[in-house]
């Protein structure tokens, strides 16, 4: 008899799929922005220790690798927390599949583009 009410398919029965994937972004997104701010914090104390922001004192900063690393670092750890960012803003906003699969194609390709181009400036001082 339970099982001709309409809630028959809610509950212990009921299969469950994608309510876990959420976690690992909202988690991730966290460790870049912490990411994001210890790089702010140290670029911040470069900065005041670096004397006129010239070109010549600004480029002193990235000069040592391990500044260079740090840099990179964080580069990617923006590049993916916006990623996280506008791929949920897709996926939440943008019903039609092939629509909302351009947008996340064009994005992940713009996000690329800056990490190349931002490693490549990076580089060069």
């Amino acid at each position: 008899m339970a099982s001709d009410t309409p809630s028959a398919g809610i509950g212990a029965r009921r299969l469950v799929v994608g309510a876990h994937f959420g976690v690992g972004s909202f988690l991730l997104q966290r460790l870049t922005a912490l990411i994001l701010v210890a790089f702010v914090v140290i670029l911040a104390v470069r900065l005041m220790a670096a004397g006129p922001l010239d070109y010549v004192g600004w480029a002193s900063i990235f000069v040592p690798l391990w500044m260079k690393v740090l840099t990179l670092v964080a580069i990617l750890a923006l590049l993916y927390h916006a990623w996280i960012g506008v791929k949920d803003i897709w996926m939440d906003y943008v019903k039609p599949m092939g629509v909302r699969l351009a947008l996340q194609v064009l994005t992940a390709l713009w996000l690329l583009a800056c990490a190349v181009w931002s490693v490549q400036i990076l580089w060069r001082v």
